[in-house]
């Protein structure tokens, strides 16, 4: 007798869009820089640009932007691996973060940025690293928490890029993204994934009720017919093929 799980959804899944909606989000981040390249295009001026109008488009832009092959290159790879981590754990939640975090890391980065474009789809890393690492930690669940500590052991490093180190760098947008991270973390701190339950793990489980218990006594001894009933005897009848029977009467 099969143990059943209760009827609930899984809640780690790999589905089609776990894998796609990163690979697509990395596509039309090269696709643009190709336009660029191609076509002699420079799109930087629909970057962030801190406490003007015209520089709130970047917002929804600037991910897009990439300055140098180097940067995109940087960019793209972690965004794809946080974004897939993002739709296999938290597919529930993985359009909330992404567009509303999309908006506040880049309304943050237009509050206190330098007057200065600011573009690259950085602050949506920081992002994704910092949701990720919290609600991990948040949750208690072994599998986020284990997603957090994989988080850190790959992109710890990041760490060093919320300050200004670096004049060309946008640290401005990876602390706005990080924030945004936390904050969103704290937002649906109770929003946890659980693995379905099985059915002896249910608050109304009672072990006397269960058929599959009574097959055991209560030293744990194994009850081949648990209710008395002698084993049923079963006759088989073997039936000869038409070939065989044919060849049979042939004889």
């Amino acid at each position: 007798m099969k143990r059943q799980r209760l009827k609930t959804e899984e809640p780690f899944q790999f589905t089609t869009g776990v894998l796609g909606y990163p690979l697509l989000f990395v596509l039309l981040i090269w696709i643009v820089f190709w336009m660029e390249i191609r076509f002699g295009w420079d799109f930087t001026s629909f970057g962030v640009y801190p406490r003007r109008i015209e520089g709130l488009r970047g917002v929804l832009f600037s991910p897009f932007i990439h300055s140098d092959i180097k940067h995109l290159f940087h960019n793209t790879i972690p965004l794809f691996v946080l974004s897939l981590s993002l739709f296999y754990f938290y597919r529930k939640l993985s359009w909330k973060i992404l567009f509303l975090g999309l908006l506040l890391s880049g309304f943050l980065t237009w509050t206190i940025g330098r007057p200065a474009y600011h573009i690259g789809a950085s602050g949506i890393i920081y992002l994704l690293a910092g949701f990720l690492f919290f609600k991990g930690i948040f949750s208690k669940y072994f599998r986020l928490v284990a997603l957090s500590l994989i988080v850190v052991f790959l992109y710890g490093g990041l760490l060093w890029y919320i300050t200004p180190i670096d004049p060309k760098i946008s640290w401005e947008g990876h602390l706005a993204g990080l924030v945004s991270g936390l904050v969103f973390a704290l937002i649906y701190k109770k929003n946890i994934a659980r693995a379905p339950k099985y059915e002896w793990e249910k608050e109304t489980y009672k072990e006397e009720e269960d058929p599959f218990m009574r097959h055991f006594d209560e030293n744990g001894n194994f009850i081949e017919n648990p209710y008395g009933e002698e084993e049923p005897q079963y006759i088989y009848h073997f039936r000869k093929s038409e070939k065989d029977a044919d060849s049979s009467k042939g004889a």
